[in-house]
Order: C-alpha cells, then structure tokens, then sequence
C-alpha cells in the first residue's frame, strides 16, 4: 500500500483517502472500538490539510512549509498537541484572511483562503479540547485514547 497510499496523500480527496485507509483497517484483525475512530479521526486532520496542499501552503506543525502531503506529514500533524495548535493557527488565520504563525513566504501566506474548522473543531471537542482558549489544556486520558487511534492509522501507513 505504500507507493498507492503516497499517491492517494499527494492527490486524492479526503473521501477517497479516508475510504482507503478504512479499507486496509478492515483488513486488519482491530478492534471495532478502533475501527469507530480512525475515519473520523482522518477527516478531521484532512479537513484542514487537504484545503492547504490544494492551495499549495502546507506546513509541518513546526511551520516550515512542506510541497506535498504525505503519510508521514499526516502522522506529525496527528499529534494530539500538533492537532490544537493546528486548529488555532486556522482559526486565527480565517480571521486575518491569511495564514499566520508558519514560516512560509509573504507571498505564500496571501494565498490563504479561510478554512472550514468544523469538522476538527467538532472532532477535538469530543476530546475535551478547549477551543475558545488555546492555553487551557485537555485531560490526559484523552490524550492517551488519541494516541491509541493515532498508532492504529500509523500501523496501516
């Protein structure tokens, strides 16, 4: 699945790429407690990253801008930690009409089309992830139930 699933990342839609990730978990021997998880854990980090490599401007949770979505892009940005600071750099970035907080260009920066924050908004509220005040930190046993669902898609990349 490898050199199919680097293909899927660089060019596929979120359903087409959720599709095929459920598609390989279901060949798996997991549990339905896993399987319950990872599609919605997957649109919601694809919610936000497929808009981005459309338009050009993806970045790694650490700013720098990355020209393709990949599997292993997907996974740094599947950090519970990763997730928050996402979803806020989005957030602040839709009120000021262009992207903030990385380390791309100016120029790069201006191509910034505000995203629709409802699906990892909706996602990260399950998970007691407080969206009004990025300070504020979530409990841990949500953090350790994410990384669960975070290793399973992991296993099957």
């Amino acid at each position: 699945m490898k050199e199919e699933t680097y293909r899927l990342f660089e060019a596929a839609t979120l359903e087409e790429i959720v599709s095929a990730i459920i598609a390989e978990l279901d060949t798996r021997n997991e549990s339905p407690f896993w399987k319950e998880k990872v599609g919605p854990f997957t649109s919601a980090v694809l919610s936000v990253l497929i808009p981005l490599r459309d338009k050009g401007i993806l970045f790694d949770p650490q700013g720098a801008k990355k020209e393709v979505l990949t599997p292993e892009l997907f996974l740094e940005w599947s950090d519970f930690v990763s997730l928050k600071m996402l979803v806020f750099t989005i957030a602040k970035s839709n009120e000021a009409n262009q992207l903030l907080r990385t380390k791309l260009s100016e120029e790069d920066c201006k191509k910034y089309i505000p995203i629709d924050l409802e699906t990892l908004g909706t996602y990260l509220s399950k998970y007691s992830v407080n969206l009004e005040n990025e300070a504020l930190d979530f409990p841990i046993a949500n953090y350790n139930l994410h990384q669960g669902v975070s290793n399973v898609i992991k296993s099957l990349l």
